[in-house]
């Protein structure tokens, strides 16, 4: 009989589900398959038949099957893969993990989950058969099969700026987004702007709505009312920057500041407020978030939260390898700190009675 051959499935099932005492033999027999054909599942093999892959992916997840630690020597890299690959935003991720894979000997595969909030079974599968030392995930995560298929590998993971609950068990690296979002608004509230508006990011995603979170307890306790029609949701480009930058921007009521999701959208902002033939901060004051390079070379330079993405890279990557050897962390959710960057692009408002756009 041939490694791929299939026999009925025995009656006899390995251990008790869930509770990681079964063995590769015992998934084979379950499976009724043999040893090396669960080997070759395990190892990412694409030379198994699709059901038989599926019927021995479910028995490795039901019983809670993990690889030995050391019993496969894992290849030197580390996985990296990106909701979106196509920022600047990206390459201070990029350089993070680079500084600490560097000082490891460490290669980094760059991956790309094309929007999505978890990459695809392909990716998955590249993973299995790569073997890295770990996986690191930007703005994504993994559903739960992708989940319990790097676990029975020993593949450890780590979620960096999780999009969504990465759930307690899963370690995870973020930054103090709705503490963020409260020191932006506070400091446009303490230049004396009482029409704030906000170009949000996409709203199913952890960090966008921390922001927002943290602008509405601004407002809260500073006494001004939250104005849903100040709000908009962007997706964290320029081209989204300009086209709602645009709409808050043109009406004779606009507001005298703008707070938006992150500096890529500040960007696209700061193009509509030409166009109307605004001036940045006399006519619209302007506060993002994260601190990119380019926050200070653009005219007038951005006030902005400073998100420590290398910092946060780092962090990613020197956890993902205590993982690898075997080392618990602590804590499984770390949060940096956030703080604000004042530069020009925020100031007083002007006195009542400023000419609307177009004027």
């Amino acid at each position: 009989m041939s490694a791929t051959s299939v026999q009925p499935p025995r009656d006899d099932q390995p251990g008790t589900p869930g509770d990681g005492t079964a063995t590769l033999a015992e998934i084979a027999r379950a499976a009724g398959v043999s040893a090396p054909t669960v080997s070759k599942v395990l190892n990412g093999r694409g030379d198994v038949a699709p059901a038989t892959r599926s019927r021995v992916e479910d028995l490795l997840r039901r019983h809670g099957y993990q690889r030995r630690r050391g019993s496969v020597q894992p290849a030197p890299l580390i996985d990296l893969v990106f909701h979106e690959l196509d920022s600047s935003w990206a390459m201070e991720v990029i350089r993070g993990v680079e500084n600490v894979a560097r000082q490891e000997s460490l290669n980094v595969v760059l991956s790309e989950s094309a929007g999505r909030l978890s990459p695809g079974q392909t990716w998955v599968d590249g993973v299995l058969a790569r073997r890295p030392t770990g996986v690191i995930l930007v703005l994504s995560g993994l559903d739960p099969a992708q989940r319990a298929q790097l676990t029975s590998r020993d593949i450890p993971f780590v979620v960096m700026d999780p999009a969504g609950d990465p759930g307690e068990d899963v370690p995870a690296i973020g930054a103090t987004n709705w503490q963020g979002g409260l020191a932006a608004t506070r400091h446009l509230l303490e230049l004396g702007h009482r029409r704030i508006g906000v170009i949000a990011g996409p709203g199913g995603m952890m960090c966008s709505r921390a922001r927002i979170d943290g602008y509405r307890a601004a407002l809260e306790t500073a006494g001004v009312d939250y104005d849903p029609d100040l709000v908009r949701s962007g997706d964290f480009h320029h081209e989204a920057g300009y086209a709602v930058g645009l709409e808050l921007l043109r009406p004779a009521d606009r507001p005298t500041a703008v707070f938006t999701g992150n500096d890529l959208q500040a960007l696209g902002l700061y193009e509509a407020a030409r166009e109307l033939g605004l001036r940045i901060p006399e006519d619209v004051s302007v506060v993002g978030f994260d601190d990119l390079p380019l926050a200070r070379w653009i005219s007038p330079p951005l006030t902005t939260v400073r998100q420590p993405l290398n910092e946060m890279a780092e962090a990613a990557a020197r956890l993902v390898l205590d993982l690898s050897r075997g080392k618990q962390p602590s804590t499984l959710r770390v949060d940096l700190a956030t703080r604000l960057v004042e530069r020009a692009s925020s100031a007083r408002p002007r006195a009542a009675g400023r000419p609307a756009a177009g004027a």
